[in-house]
């Protein structure tokens, strides 16, 4: 029988692997629906209400596509609805949001050096500001600032700025920007929920009753299209920053996250343009790759200290250092891995700790326990290739060391 941290290490994989899966066919959808609307050419031979067509070749056959403004004149038999894959996308994200920084929430949400806050609070905290998100964000595309599709963006825009800023303000740095990608994938998914989706069921319901639908319906769920279009790829690079410390550890890493706002926005705008004008524009691509360089120089600040960061509480690290297997599990992991995982890495072509995990001292070693646990000693992902040679009584002792310091 598998125990509690291997479970959980696999359910964590599955429904990280549940929400991949999710996300590429939203995000899939997205972007082909809006090529598809910045492709349609419009003739005289189209039918009345018909905006555009398109013609589109894929997998040895030929695809004639018609869009109609508001709706057709009658309803068809057979009608697909887009909304399962933003629904299981952000049900997915929210459930690894539940498992990794919820119930880990001592571990990678909540950093006392920042704000000292009990778990459910944190939670609380994190719960309450993605329900927030949605009703300011709401609220502002229906106030009469949402006339305004540039203004609005530009306000939006300062939202996310001041959410950058705030969440650095409450959590480690990880839960920081991976919260803010979760604030902004809310948005996007009550986009669908909350007004897409009602908004064409009214059309439909309209269309059965012999009614004409009104066409605001239709302008307003292409606004909240357009804007989960250009969120798409800030939440991407959201989703991945916890993996990467120069990117959630540094000091302004709230200005690199608000930073990537900007440069989806570009890379948005370029494809965008493309699709719906045919042109081919640079400054876009040079604008991005300018706003990347000035991150990386951010990202050299200063980096909050690793178990700082963390926010490990200081019992549990006295409770692995406890143990009656610590002496040997630090002596194996000094030996085996302290040469790249060190300040000053000693191992060749090595510069830099990866993932700035330091395992040179015992407190350092006491905060990874679990991950020194699963990687070196359930299964064989470190040493990288077993580069030192690390043999199975040293991973045994990994193991009897991390049960003897959790068995209460």
């Amino acid at each position: 029988m598998p125990d509690h941290a291997i479970m959980f290490e696999w359910l964590s994989f599955g429904v990280r692997w549940l929400h991949v899966v999710a996300g590429i066919a939203w995000i899939g959808s997205s972007f082909y629906f809006i090529a598809l609307d910045l492709g349609l050419r419009k003739n005289d031979k189209l039918p009345k209400g018909v905006q555009g067509e398109e013609w589109q070749v894929h997998g040895g056959g030929f695809y004639h596509i018609q869009k109609y403004m508001v709706a057709p004149n009658h309803m068809p038999e057979h009608l697909i609805w887009f909304k399962w894959e933003a629904y299981s996308t952000w049900l997915t994200g929210f459930a690894m949001l539940a498992i990794v920084y919820y119930v880990g929430a001592d571990l990678y949400l909540i950093d006392r050096n920042v704000l000292d806050v009990s778990q459910p609070v944190a939670i609380l905290l994190s719960v309450a500001s993605l329900v927030l998100g949605w009703i300011v964000y709401d609220q502002l595309c229906k106030s009469p600032l949402g006339k305004s599709d540039t203004g609005l963006m530009i306000i939006l825009f300062v939202v996310l700025v001041a959410m950058s800023w705030g969440y650095t303000q409450i959590f480690t740095g990880r839960a920081a920007l991976l919260h803010l990608g979760a604030f902004t994938a809310t948005i996007m998914s009550a986009n669908v929920f909350f007004i897409i989706i009602p908004n064409q069921k009214i059309i439909v319901a309209d269309l059965k009753a012999g009614k004409s639908p009104d066409p605001a319906l239709g302008k307003q769920s292409k606004q909240r299209s357009v804007h989960n279009n250009y969120l798409t790829l800030p939440v991407l690079f959201l989703m991945l920053s916890n993996h990467y410390p120069l990117a959630f550890a540094t000091e302004y890493n709230w200005v690199i996250a608000s930073m990537v706002f900007l440069i989806g926005v570009l890379i948005r705008h370029y494809f965008n343009t493309k699709n719906l004008k045919g042109e081919e524009l640079l400054w876009p691509w040079f604008l991005s790759a300018v706003l990347f360089i000035l991150i990386m120089w951010i990202s050299t600040n200063p980096k909050i200290a690793g178990i700082a960061e963390d926010s490990v509480a200081a019992n549990k690290a006295q409770m692995m250092i406890a143990s009656s297997h610590f002496e040997e599990a630090r002596n194996t992991i000094l030996g085996r891995c302290s040469m790249c995982h060190t300040e000053e890495p000693v191992y060749e072509g090595l510069y830099q700790a990866p993932k700035d995990v330091i395992l040179d001292n015992d407190v350092a070693i006491a905060s990874y326990a679990r991950e020194i646990y699963l990687q070196a000693g359930r299964s064989h992902a470190m040493p990288p290739g077993n580069v030192t040679f690390m043999t199975p009584e040293e991973r045994q002792l990994l193991v009897n060391w991390y049960h003897d310091a959790t068995k209460g």
